[in-house]
């Protein structure tokens, strides 16, 4: 089965190492857009005819199944893509509210870049799984996508943990868990970790995983 995903830049490589785990016998190709990092501050307009190259790029290789390697465009964009193209399966990647919230964490911290933060899908999503007892703060990330993208290469996290540390003084209340409302994200929890050494850290990537590891197990589910 040939299974593509994007994202821009180094970001969605996390979703691919999680598919990896559980069908390494597919056949990938991952579409890094570094040309247009970040998504997570376009205008919609713009988005879409970024998401719309990067499906037909994917498309003329072959795939059937198409992640969205990405919170932003996700959020953003999945349904315009899928109303574009119904004859591929679209796995999108969202910020792991539901999982978060599925816990008896009391604090939790969602960090996303601006266009995540303040979609109505992510508010969608707080009110269909937030508990009475629950407090949930979002904090919007400005750049730091961008920053992972050209410093994390080089293994060069002073301006990634300089960031942070101006970032994480908008933080009112210590979390237990946090929520990485980006692909790129992942990739620094050692330095987020260690601003917040108690909390847990969570993404999407195991869950994006299990929906591809459904469509290619039962291909009947395919167009």
């Amino acid at each position: 089965m040939k299974i593509g995903l994007f994202d821009s830049g180094i970001g969605g490589t996390t979703i691919l190492e999680a598919i990896k785990k559980v069908l390494p016998n597919e056949e990938y190709k991952y579409l890094a857009d570094s040309q247009n990092c970040p998504y997570g501050e376009k205008p919609y307009s713009e988005l879409k005819t970024i998401v719309k190259n990067n499906v037909e790029v994917l498309k003329n290789w072959g795939a059937k199944i198409i992640v969205i390697a990405c919170n932003t465009a996700t959020v953003k964009c999945i349904a315009f893509l899928r109303q574009q193209y119904p004859e591929l399966q679209f796995v999108g990647t969202e910020p792991a509210i539901k999982l978060a919230t599925d816990t008896n964490a009391k604090n939790i911290l969602v960090m996303a870049t601006p266009n995540t933060i303040n979609s109505t899908h992510l508010q969608s999503l707080i009110k269909e799984n937030q508990k009475p007892h629950q407090a949930i703060q979002l904090l919007a990330c400005p750049g730091l996508a961008d920053l992972i993208e050209h410093n994390y290469p080089q293994n060069n996290t002073t301006p990634i943990l300089d960031y942070l540390e101006k970032l994480f003084q908008k933080v009112t209340t210590t979390p237990e868990i946090i929520v990485l409302g980006c692909t790129h994200y992942p990739l620094i929890k050692p330095e987020i970790q260690s601003f917040f050494k108690t909390a847990k850290l969570i993404d999407d990537s195991a869950n994006v995983a299990r929906q591809v590891e459904e469509l290619v197990k039962n291909p009947k589910n395919l167009l």
